[in-house]
């Protein structure tokens, strides 16, 4: 794999029978195959076996996927720090293959930092951000070794330089809002200035950050960091981005005569969650990318810096994939439910941003036509609903398996324990091998939790 290629269009509904089988399984991890009476593996393991082995829902990740999509970065820009979004989805497990594939982390808590580095991760590799930082997510940074801690809000500064003490150093980033709306939701949006990351480019507040900081001792400003959004499929944003940032380098020479050798564009790379949906080209996206950070930075009298790059979803989300078992078929005048063991629990998404998913039977044939249903989840919510309006066979029935792909990331990262449903388990596969990387969630440890009567 050399990109994160655009998918073909598909004339086939959303992964509907009748499609072709690149076109239905263009959107899965790259070893999956497909086999008769409805097998389909994923890393060489049959998806029916990790259900049977260890029950629904259950999330399966591909390590090789994960593996080759790290690469893939690597070799886009082969100049840059490539950082893994740890908030997309992260275990000792999963820090590993990032670290031995030469990335970088970034995290955005105590809890991710201090799971990383316990694991290994070496800290000096990690970045902190966040639009607020807790005490103890600052304490845990500094006595762990974060490399860079990224500034998104003024009273920050003061904390962070506090924090350090006497004879320390820490290296500091600033998140500027660059003023530019890309995403695919408005609640995944962050480069405008009418949210909650960041300092604004247009009144001035990056500029007196900066300032402040390059007055503190204790504090070392690497660079400036932005991050526009998420799901974002057109490479033009971040062109837009780098020729404001560079801007801004500009601007601190002329007014400190410091030049910083840090430029960090954040991730937030789209990715098709359904057959025919765009994603961003990766090749396309470095080669501008580059060029433009190289001809802003000629115009502005500046040496080219050190470019960061954040992708999470872009990683693990076409690796993971989820599998429910059916409970039960309703159907109703205006619609058939299809209700699974899982839900918003596992996966918030199509709740929080109306995202759309490709299911699929699995573990059977079945020489039923189409039928469109809404697969929903057993949750007491009207939005608890896994995939709307989604072709399956209308034979479709309690007992059956389904799979969700691309349920990497913000799955298990995002779920809850919502009406007391335990989290399901991460099962990784490689190589014709299983195993387990993350437990279900029992209903002892949900009663652990609660310590008074």
């Amino acid at each position: 794999m050399t990109t994160l290629p655009l998918p073909a269009p598909s004339t086939a509904p959303d992964g509907a029978p009748g499609a072709s089988p690149a076109d239905a399984l263009s959107v899965w991890p790259a070893t999956t195959t497909e086999l008769p009476r409805g097998r389909l593996l994923v890393g060489g393991v049959p998806l029916t076996e990790i259900a049977e082995g260890h029950g629904t829902p259950v999330y399966v990740l591909d390590e090789a996927e994960v593996r080759e999509r790290c690469r893939t970065y690597r070799t886009a820009f082969p100049d840059a720090e490539i950082h893994y979004a740890a908030k997309a989805f992260l275990c000792r497990a999963l820090s590993h293959w990032v670290e031995e594939e030469g990335l970088g982390l970034d995290v955005c808590s105590a809890g991710e930092l201090e799971l990383a580095v316990t694991a290994g991760f070496p800290p000096e590799r990690i970045l902190l951000h966040g639009n607020v930082k807790s005490p103890l997510d600052l304490e845990t940074a500094l006595r762990l070794g974060v490399g860079r801690i990224v500034i998104d809000t003024p009273a920050e500064i003061a904390r962070i330089a506090a924090a350090v003490g006497t004879g320390g150093r820490q290296k500091v980033m600033v998140r500027v809002t660059p003023g530019i709306s890309a995403g695919g939701h408005r609640k995944i949006r962050t480069g405008s200035d009418d949210q909650k990351f960041g300092l604004s480019l247009r009144d001035g507040h990056a500029q007196h950050a900066v300032a402040r900081i390059l007055d503190q001792p204790h504090l070392e400003l690497t660079g400036i960091h932005c991050h526009l959004g998420s799901q974002i499929a057109d490479v033009k944003p971040y062109l837009v981005a780098v020729r404001r940032l560079v801007g801004l380098m500009a601007r601190i020479r002329d007014a400190h005569g410091v030049t910083l050798p840090e430029l960090d564009l954040g991730g937030g790379h789209g990715i098709a969650y359904r057959p025919g949906e765009p994603a961003l080209d990766l090749t396309t996206l470095a080669r501008k990318v580059r060029a433009e950070l190289a001809e802003s930075c000629a115009a502005a009298g500046l040496p080219v810096p050190r470019l960061i790059i954040e992708p999470g979803r872009a990683v693990v989300g076409p690796a993971g994939v989820a599998v429910y078992r059916v409970l039960a078929v309703k159907r109703t005048p205006g619609r058939t439910f299809v209700a699974a063991d899982g839900g918003m629990s596992d996966n918030p998404r199509p709740a929080l941003y109306g995202v759309r998913y490709a299911p699929r039977l699995i573990g059977r044939d079945s020489d039923a036509g189409a039928e469109r249903v809404t697969v929903v989840g057993r949750h007491c919510e009207a939005g608890d609903v896994l995939a709307e309006d989604v072709p399956l066979p209308a034979d479709t029935r309690p007992g059956d398996l389904l799979a969700v792909p691309v349920a990497g990331a913000y799955h298990l990262s995002m779920a809850s324990s919502y009406n007391l449903v335990g989290r399901p388990p991460v099962v990784a596969v490689l190589d014709g091998r299983a195993r387990l990387l993350v437990r279900r969630e029992t209903m002892a440890d949900l009663r652990a939790r609660d310590v008074g009567l």
